[in-house]
């Protein structure tokens, strides 16, 4: 399901497509807001992690818009699994990337949307539906940033990472830490400024944040995949840990402004990526 790099003379995606897809985040978020502020209820999947109605609904809602219009593309969304196309165009889906957060009313969650074409990665959209902030990026035509609850590409802001060169007290964004072994949590801790994660990959590439790191338990594909074109576009750099290309690796995540990226995977070089939960009674 990983698909191929995109090579540099890949062209530009289609600015009709990146504003239909950020049509679908903003309606998500909008369905996710309200479900949020009625309360809603949540049960256990077979693999430990929580869902609720609002998942199932969001996920179902985008399906069918792109049954009307991309038929002919492929699916992917966490909650239920692959459909294959006929175009080998894919379309990803994480109806509420933050369904634990979510489920127990804590208003850090987003709507991602990711679209892949035959050269890899072709449009990243993240929604975070409560702080009215939605970023979005195609291959060769920017990063944007639109707020507010109706996103509209035609007055986004292009917005880029920032452009700090020194490790040694770069906002790096934590997230996953009860995941952290001792060993990273220890190096990032002094060798940069960690703080905990709000934005992610929004405050990177608005400069808020120099540095996101997620370690600890695997991500899933649909967690990361529109980060490589978000935060590219946005003159950044994003693998995993050991430095190879984030949809490739092993789940984990070095995003950066590019500029710090060679420092922080030279601090966290041959350090372990996730602690033992069990351990703990998880």
């Amino acid at each position: 399901m990983t698909p191929a790099p995109a090579p540099s003379a890949a062209p530009p995606a289609d600015p009709a497509l990146l504003a239909f897809a950020v049509r679908l985040a903003a309606h998500a978020g909008r369905m996710a807001a309200r479900a949020f502020h009625e309360g809603v209820g949540h049960r256990l999947k077979e693999d430990g992690t929580e869902v609720t109605d609002a998942d199932l609904a969001i996920e179902e809602w985008i399906r069918a818009e792109l049954g009307r219009h991309a038929p002919d593309d492929g699916v992917y969304g966490e909650e239920c699994g692959e459909s294959t196309g006929s175009s080998g165009r894919r379309w990803i889906i994480d109806p509420i990337n933050g369904t634990k957060m979510f489920a127990h009313r804590v208003p850090l969650f987003s709507n991602d949307i990711a679209y892949e074409d035959e050269y890899g990665p072709a449009i990243g959209v993240v929604n975070h539906p409560m702080s009215g902030q939605l970023v979005a990026a195609g291959r060769g035509l920017g990063c944007l940033l639109m707020l507010g609850p109706e996103p509209d590409v035609t007055a986004a802001r292009r917005v880029r990472v920032g452009d700090r060169a020194d490790v040694r007290g770069a906002r790096t964004q934590a997230h996953n830490v009860a995941g952290w072994p001792v060993e990273l949590l220890t190096a990032l801790h002094e060798g940069a400024f960690l703080v905990p994660n709000v934005g992610g990959v929004v405050d990177l590439v608005t400069g808020r944040a120099d540095a996101l790191v997620i370690a600890g338990p695997p991500m899933g594909y649909e967690d990361l995949a529109p980060m490589p074109v978000i935060v590219s576009e946005a003159g950044g750099r994003v693998t995993d840990l050991g430095g190879t290309p984030v949809l490739t690796g092993d789940m984990s995540v070095l995003a950066t402004n590019g500029r710090l990226h060679d420092g922080f995977l030279e601090l966290t070089a041959g350090l372990p990526r996730c602690r033992d939960l069990g351990a703990l009674g998880r």
